[in-house]
């Protein structure tokens, strides 16, 4: 598969191109197509020193869309409808949004758009017969980076798309140690995301690291 990734050069971005790239051509896209391949050279030489060739290049975000079969939104939800905004040619493409909404005072908390989740706030901004998912919402951006440590966890995985599903699910498994979990409809995202604040105030209340979700 080609895995498009949209503002590629965050710790989530650059943490799946490290993970899938020897199985996958992982595109990196950014506003700054150089940053974008800057990282996509860092992805390279690091599987290199490893033993383990890659197949990852940088481009600008509209390239990203355009090239993969499966567009992933790494994008704080903030940056989200001035990024779509700009961008076209999502039409049948898979979309996996691992985005977010969450807001900080004294604590972390769930900050919903009025669609009620980042996922359908992004299928609403998208052509109709985009194919939205929304995965990999509760694992730590800076976790993604960390080849030594294996990523030990569930993914939930919502969305209308059957088909859908079950090819984000096949990539899920490509990395090992996570385990999808077909979690319902887009519309159960909300819950889904609402978990990352309380994972977020529970690590940070307890002087925990790496607190994720795991279903055994």
């Amino acid at each position: 598969m080609k895995i498009g990734i949209v503002g590629g050069t965050g710790d989530i971005g650059e943490g799946m191109a490290l993970r899938l790239s020897h199985l996958h051509e992982v595109i990196l896209g950014s506003r700054d197509e150089s940053k974008a391949c800057a990282a996509s050279d860092c992805t390279i030489e690091t599987l290199r020193d490893r033993g383990v060739h890659s197949l990852c290049r940088g481009v600008s975000n509209q390239e990203a869309v355009d090239a993969g079969d499966i567009i992933v939104l790494a994008l704080p939800f903030a940056h989200v409808e001035s990024t779509l905004s700009a961008l076209h040619g999502f039409e049948d493409k898979i979309v996996i949004s691992p985005v977010n909404p969450i807001a900080r005072s004294d604590h972390f908390y769930y900050a919903p758009p009025d669609e009620g989740s980042a996922a359908v706030f992004i299928k609403n901004r998208l052509p109709e017969n985009a194919r939205v998912v929304s995965a990999f919402n509760n694992i730590a951006a800076h976790k993604w980076k960390e080849l030594d440590s294996l990523l030990d966890y569930s993914v939930a995985v919502c969305g209308d798309d059957a088909a859908a599903k079950s090819v984000v699910m096949d990539m899920i498994r490509d990395i090992p140690r996570l385990t999808p979990l077909d979690a319902g409809p887009l519309s159960v995202s909300s819950i889904v995301e609402s978990i990352t604040p309380l994972i977020l105030n529970i690590a940070k209340n307890n002087k925990m690291r790496d607190v994720g979700v795991y279903f055994k």
